[in-house]
């Protein structure tokens, strides 16, 4: 399945932008109680069109609204969702296990507790107001562009909004509030895809932590992932799987992926994971999912050989330009990646991107709009390139 009117290799983002001062002092006053929900998105509003405006001068064919309304990539569900507060990680810190060895976690990966907010479940969760219509529906009148949709995965949400102890009075276990989570995902996929999204995204960051950090059982910090594992990565990543693939089970005439990074709150690489995509391609693959959208700008992410045993399985959406840092890739780079994936990847199959998000949290962006925006015209120019090279066209 490709999306009607993008070129072949389509030049795409994963989802988030830095957001102006204006906007992060709206959105401080909306957590705050200083502002209603209508009040802060229009000031949103304006964040939107500037971010689609950089979107548009880059030469980004499948455009996303940088997730300007949004805290982080997951916890501004607590504005759509009953039942779910949002708490810093230092108010989470009250109610973890060993608070000595959590703030040794946080301080390790560079993660500022106050700065970084969990959205935390405490009592049933019901839906009531779609997760991210409203994102959806204001983009659509701006551009006609196909437009990509982030949102956070099952599995993801799961772990980091159990908190134990605050949590289990309403589901004893993750599990049982697995069981309420997948069908609102379910419901917010199909109604996007009813409303003229192209592409849909399902964010799940946290299956790195779990093949590469699978010693942490009680509580790990990855992307705001909060809760406690089994510690057995087989058994977590066969859940994640599962609760995917039942998010996006029988959903046709809408794109889909699955993004999988290693973290993307520091600049520090030494904070962040490293490992090959390797023991993770086999629990990727059985996922219900049109695209793969992986990092492959940073050396910590391996190569592309990981896909040397299952090549031309799955669409990739390929990073090639790392996020976090200042220095702006070449257009040869980038075009070097795209032709180490196609010994993997059939042209059609690789979409283009960022490795992650250029602002997943709000309050700490990864880069500037300014050096964000350099990137996405590298990409863009690199792609014009690979559609000569290749003789290939619109799809």
């Amino acid at each position: 399945m490709s999306i009607d009117g993008a070129p072949a290799f389509p030049v795409t983002v994963v989802g988030s932008w830095p957001r102006p001062p204006e906007l992060l002092k709206a959105l401080r006053a909306r957590q705050s109680g200083d502002l209603t929900f209508e009040e802060f998105n229009a000031e949103a509003d304006k964040a939107v069109l500037e971010c689609l405006r950089y979107q548009d001068e880059a030469g980004v064919d499948i455009v996303s609204d940088g997730e300007q309304r949004r805290d982080n990539f997951y916890s501004f569900i607590v504005e759509k969702l009953d039942g779910v507060q949002l708490m810093s990680l230092a108010e989470v810190m009250d109610h973890v296990e060993d608070k000595a060895s959590f703030d040794e976690i946080l301080r390790s990966q560079d993660a500022p507790a106050f700065a970084i907010h969990n959205t935390t479940v405490v009592d049933k969760i019901r839906r009531n107001k779609h997760l991210a219509m409203d994102e959806l529906e204001f983009l659509k009148k701006h551009t006609d562009k196909p437009i990509k949709i982030a949102l956070p995965g099952p599995y993801l949400l799961t772990r980091s909004m159990w908190v134990k102890g605050v949590s289990d009075e309403a589901y004893p276990t993750m599990q049982d509030l697995a069981e309420d989570i997948v069908p609102i995902l379910r419901e917010e996929v199909i109604a996007l895809r009813d409303a003229g999204a192209a592409f849909v995204q399902l964010d799940e960051p946290v299956l790195t932590d779990v093949m590469f950090r699978p010693e942490v059982k009680e509580r790990t910090f990855m992307c705001a992932s909060m809760a406690a594992s089994s510690g057995d990565p087989m058994v977590e990543l066969t859940w994640a799987v599962r609760l995917n693939n039942a998010v996006l089970a029988d959903i046709e005439g809408i794109h889909t992926g699955i993004h999988v990074c290693r973290g993307n709150w520091s600049r520090q690489d030494e904070a962040l994971l490293s490992g090959s995509y390797e023991p993770l391609v086999m629990y990727l693959l059985t996922m219900r999912v049109n695209q793969l959208v992986l990092e492959y700008a940073t050396p910590r992410a391996g190569d592309l050989a990981a896909f040397g045993r299952y090549p031309r399985i799955r669409e990739m959406g390929l990073g090639v330009v790392n996020p976090r840092t200042d220095d702006v890739e070449t257009v040869d780079q980038v075009i070097a990646k795209v032709e180490e994936a196609l010994n993997y990847f059939e042209p059609e199959q690789i979409y283009l991107n960022p490795d992650c998000g250029f602002g997943t949290f709000a309050e700490r962006p990864m880069n500037t709009t300014e050096i964000a925006s350099q990137k996405l015209k590298v990409i863009a120019a690199a792609a014009k390139e690979l559609r000569s090279k290749y003789e290939v066209g619109t799809r």
